[in-house]
């Protein structure tokens, strides 16, 4: 996958000086063993740093959020409330972060010692008292924070915190999501459109065009000995259907797209590109739409979408950075399946279905594209996983962004199609076939798609309050 840097969570424990240095020192004992814990639970996407210095004053709460804005490793914070601690001190500091933030609410003990329980047990676990006053504070800001409640040793907290470290990290690095757009968008298709300007005020996307020929020059400069050494790695890789071609005739078509494949690639690292679109409407100086080029690149961990799509290959960066590009890619509807008691989606693409989702061993195929008047483009064959998903779609309203998501059962063909040269996912929306096309349908939700079978419709919401997005969630 592509690298995304060094990541890291700070812990940031509250209290105040009232409770004496006894105290204060206890709490910095308890927190250190809270984290090496949680690093040690092999439950967290990603490690926790604890802030020694602990948050019992305006001045230390706004410089340790102040350094953790500066620090690029720093992908989110975590706080915990210890003891009380008067929330007036965290609002200068809480203001000026910009990166997420989480609400740890939870205590050192898992039960209250009934036999021993005093004021002084009281005073220093309290909790409870001081979540109520932080979480005031963070509403009244209008933070946009996750809280997650719960006992700290718990695996299923650890989970919640490690989901909500995967959108974190996403978030952070959507601002450095650069979409390269090798022509424009499909032309008289309305939902791929949107204000590109906008787009990176809101959510940091960098969506830059290029013409065809731009792209066809990295291209044509690709040698024929690394177009071959490419073409023995897909040999190990991938089964070979020759169909109906000529052994040489197949394989021609074949490396047409792995020199497709080197040069988008050199492109896009030249230009610290790590999403793209394409458009079967601009290919001039190509031979071939690209498909096992593109498949490639997303299973590398590159956004897509196709028609000139950016939002879509935009969001298809940030979603695999959130499910560390495992079986999470670009979709579009297709055909439905409407027969009782089995009511479903084809869900696939000309040639660009992600091999992140494939469930059996891919194949290369060489095939006729009815689009574009180009040659037969190869592309990998495949059929999708099964599992719970989350589907998500972005369009521009004219006013606003609006955020569709939908939760649902994906499962695997269990009908073979000879005849159709496309890999294929299926899936049925929640709550049913029926109100989830619906739904979709009337609140404007696009063709084009992001699945994951690794994310949740809860991380996709985080994601979109971080963002001011508006959303609508059907499941």
């Amino acid at each position: 996958m592509l690298e995304i840097g060094k990541k890291e969570f700070w812990f940031v424990v509250g209290s105040q000086h009232l409770y004496g240095e006894e105290t204060l020192g206890e709490v910095i004992q308890h927190a250190q063993e809270m984290v090496d814990s949680l690093n040690a639970s092999g439950n967290l996407s990603y490690p926790v740093v604890l802030q020694e210095e602990l948050a019992v004053s305006a001045d230390k709460i706004t410089k340790i959020m102040k350094e953790a804005n500066y620090r690029d490793e720093v992908a989110g914070v975590i706080t915990w409330m210890h003891t009380f601690s008067p929330a007036k001190m965290w609002i200068r500091g809480t203001k000026l972060l910009q990166k997420p933030l989480l609400h740890l609410a939870t205590q050192y003990n898992e039960s209250i010692p009934w036999a021993t329980i005093d004021m002084d047990f009281m005073n220093l676990n309290q909790a409870a008292h001081g979540d109520r006053e932080y979480g005031f504070i963070n509403a009244r800001l209008n933070k946009k924070n996750k809280v997650v409640v719960g006992y700290w040793k718990d695996e299923r907290i650890q989970k919640e915190i490690s989901a909500w470290m995967d959108v974190a990290v996403g978030y952070m690095e959507s601002f450095d999501i650069k979409v390269a757009r090798f022509g424009d968008n499909m032309r008289n298709v309305a939902v791929t459109e949107g204000d590109k300007v906008e787009a990176q005020i809101q959510f940091g996307w960098t969506v830059d065009y290029y013409g065809i020929g731009d792209l066809v020059q990295y291209i044509n400069q690709v040698t024929d000995e690394e177009v071959d050494e490419l073409f023995e790695e897909y040999r190990q890789l991938y089964d070979f259907d020759y169909g109906d071609y000529e052994s040489e005739q197949w394989e021609s078509h074949v490396k047409v797209q792995a020199r497709q494949e080197i040069g988008l690639r050199r492109f896009l690292e030249a230009g610290n590109y790590n999403a793209f679109t394409s458009n079967f409407e601009d290919l001039y100086g190509m031979d071939q739409l690209p498909g096992l080029a593109v498949q490639r690149l997303m299973a590398q961990g590159y956004g897509f979408a196709g028609e000139g799509d950016w939002k879509t290959a935009a969001i298809d960066r940030m979603m695999k950075i959130m499910a560390k590009n495992q079986n999470t890619g670009f979709m579009e509807d297709y055909t439905y399946e409407m027969a009782a008691g089995k009511e479903a989606i084809l869900q696939s693409h000309m040639l660009e279905v992600d091999p992140s989702l494939a469930a059996n061993k891919p194949k290369i195929l060489v095939s006729p594209l009815s689009i574009g008047d180009k040659a037969d483009p190869a592309r990998l064959v495949f059929d999708g996983k099964s599992g719970t998903g989350v589907v998500v779609s972005m369009a521009d309203f004219g006013t606003n962004y609006k955020l569709l998501i939908n939760e649902v059962d994906a499962f695997e063909p269990q009908e073979a199609a000879p005849k159709l040269p496309v890999a294929r996912v299926m899936w049925t929306p929640k709550p049913s076939f029926h109100e989830g096309i619906k739904t979709w349908i009337e609140t404007g939700g696009g063709h084009h798609t992001v699945l994951s079978l690794n994310l949740t419709v809860d991380q996709i919401e985080t994601w979109a309050n971080l963002v001011n997005l508006e959303y609508v969630t059907i499941k």
